[in-house]
């Protein structure tokens, strides 16, 4: 039941927001449809974030921390009627990420550890290992959202956004898999 509980709330930060702000965003009527699938977005975020509150009471940090980001930058584009803010979210968003694991990096604390220590047992050093690997790619993504909101339209942006980013952090994802299942053998037989 606690399993299928996680992917639901999980589902619902992550995926819902998505889903939501493309559908708006595709079937929109209005003259600027970014705006009007950002203000869906963002209450719907809202939403995830109360029966968080209502199912676990508590936010996870990640989630809590996007979500205000979200909350600052679309009332940017909102108010202002401006898109850039939206489009440049994702951007500030990774860096932030990816200054947090280089900070840990090189201040020699794996700070991913503490997000996923208890469903991964391996070495602090593999664990700084992966934190440098994560920072890196949070950085390509920055740089590959700037290029891509920089040199296409809005709708392919939008279709980025949704179908290209989460393929990309799943395909990262899977490319770390090998080196997580070695270390964590390593692991396994200084145990034994």
């Amino acid at each position: 039941m606690k399993k299928s509980n996680n992917f639901f709330l999980k589902f619902l930060y992550d995926y819902l927001p998505l889903i939501v702000f493309f559908t708006v965003y595709k079937l929109s009527k209005s003259s600027n449809p970014l705006i009007e699938a950002t203000i869906y977005m963002i209450i719907v975020t809202i939403f995830a974030m109360m029966i968080s509150l209502i199912l676990k009471q508590q936010i996870p940090k990640i989630a809590l921390f996007s979500a205000l980001i979200l909350s600052i930058f679309g009332s940017l584009t909102i108010l202002l009627q401006d898109e850039i803010f939206i489009k440049l979210k994702p951007t500030i968003v990774n860096l932030i990420f990816g200054a947090i694991l280089f900070y840990g990096y090189f201040s020699q604390k794996p700070l991913l550890s503490y997000l996923l220590g208890s469903q991964i047992k391996i070495s602090e050093n593999s664990w700084l290992i992966l934190s440098l690997r994560w920072a890196l790619f949070f950085v390509f993504l920055a740089f590959l959202n700037e290029l891509i909101w920089r040199n296409f339209s809005t709708d392919f942006w939008v279709k980025f956004k949704v179908f290209g980013m989460m393929p990309i952090t799943l395909i990262f994802t899977i490319s770390q898999m090998p080196f997580i299942i070695k270390e964590m053998k390593k692991e396994l037989q200084q145990d034994l």
